[in-house]
């Protein structure tokens, strides 16, 4: 039942958390005390980066790097729990889970490997006005949310209104009760 989600899952899910690795290993060979490398002017610039919080740099303490590596298995879990729901062939579902989950692993890989946080390289902006450094399994992360949190609202207004436009039946009698 799930091989057709499986073809368009695993194969987004592996890109996504190999590049990740190898971005993040040739990133690591940047020497973070020469400062932001530019590589388009200083709009996009690669800056080394050890975060040991989570988005945006939201740190919450010495056990951050715990408590972020427990809170995404939980969420790993949960999408695993979407994952088994979605219906056969619903690629855009399975690609937007694939995004969060391949980005919640490679993440979760530095964490593991390393109390220095994920590495972050990611440097965009002008002048002192910078976005928080970031890396690729972030930027899968929250586009695959976002594709996510399309499809579930797009879900949940067809059933709003199959259920609004839906006949009531009782004892065989078939009136419209909306």
């Amino acid at each position: 039942m799930r091989r057709s989600n499986a073809r368009s899952f695993w194969p987004v899910f592996l890109i996504v958390a190999a590049v990740d690795f190898f971005t993040k290993s040739m990133a690591s060979r940047l020497d973070a005390t020469s400062g932001p490398r530019e590589l388009y002017g200083d709009w996009v610039r690669l800056t080394l980066v050890h975060n040991r919080g989570a988005a945006f740099g939201l740190y919450v303490g010495e056990h951050s790097r715990w408590i972020f590596m427990v809170l995404t298995i939980i969420a790993l879990v949960i999408l695993a729990r979407l994952y088994s729901a979605t219906r056969p062939g619903d690629l855009i579902r399975s690609v937007s889970l694939a995004l969060v989950c391949g980005g919640a692993v490679g993440n979760l890989i530095d964490r593991i490997a390393s109390s220095r946080g994920v590495v972050d390289f990611i440097d965009i902006g002008v002048g002192e006005s910078r976005w928080p450094t970031f890396n690729v399994a972030d930027m899968a992360v929250s586009i695959g949310a976002f594709l996510l949190a399309w499809v579930l609202w797009g879900e949940d207004s067809q059933s709003d209104a199959v259920s609004v436009g839906t006949p009531a039946t009782v004892s065989g009698d078939t009136r419209d009760l909306s």
